[in-house]
């Protein structure tokens, strides 16, 4: 699949770039999407909730009335469980919700993800270009002139890029990460993925060697 190069303003480079039918043209698989996603979610909770039980809560040591004659249930504690400002019985507890995926798995998520970006045709490719300094006009400029202003847009960078980062971490519909760092919950979570030439060229390098690899 060959795709347009564009200038920043929009119009065409005259310069197309083939994508790599192995990265771009896999048969999707829906369940090492889900699985990565659910990953990648579940990797983001602290998991540091908690409550007191009973044994943790402050007082309560001395017994609050007699054993009979009262007409009341028997109490030993004032922090039971059943009374108000007593312990919590079954409560939250901290502990790790990381779901781990194993690297072919994730990099078949990838694979997927990127393939069912580039059969909706929902994949731009933009020349290199930085700014001066960073300016949250002009890359709002940039996404509108590709016509993706309000669009949930995800831009890869071939590498950190400071200026471009400041420069659109004020537009709320837009994330900007590099490329060889995109994971699936990012390609999958936004509607338009817009590669930087050289960033193309990046992806497309990490995704072979993690092939090596596993």
């Amino acid at each position: 699949m060959q795709i347009e190069v564009l200038k920043r303003d929009g119009s065409p480079s005259g310069e197309k770039v083939t994508l790599d039918p192995a990265i771009f043209g896999v048969t999707p698989n829906d369940h090492a999407i889900y699985m990565a996603v659910r990953s990648y979610m579940a990797n983001q909770r602290q998991g540091t909730h908690k409550v007191k039980p009973r044994n943790e809560v402050r007082g309560g040591g001395k017994k609050p009335y007699r054993q009979k004659k009262t007409g009341r249930a028997r109490a030993g504690t004032t922090r039971s469980p059943l009374w108000v400002g007593g312990g919590s019985i079954f409560g939250p507890k901290p502990h790790d919700y990381a779901v781990k995926v194993p690297a072919k798995l994730r990099r078949l998520a990838r694979l997927s993800a990127l393939s069912l970006k580039a059969k909706a045709e929902a994949i731009k490719i933009v020349e290199d270009f930085t700014f001066d300094q960073p300016k949250t006009r002009e890359m709002a400029g940039v996404l509108k002139a590709l016509s993706l202003h309000g669009t949930k847009t995800l831009f890869l960078t071939p590498s950190k890029n400071d200026v471009l980062l400041r420069s659109g971490r004020n537009i709320p519909a837009l994330s900007i990460r590099e490329a060889a760092n995109a994971s699936t919950y990012d390609i999958v979570n936004h509607k338009t993925l817009v590669l930087q030439k050289s960033a193309l060229k990046s992806l497309e390098a990490s995704l072979r060697k993690a092939g090596k690899e596993s």
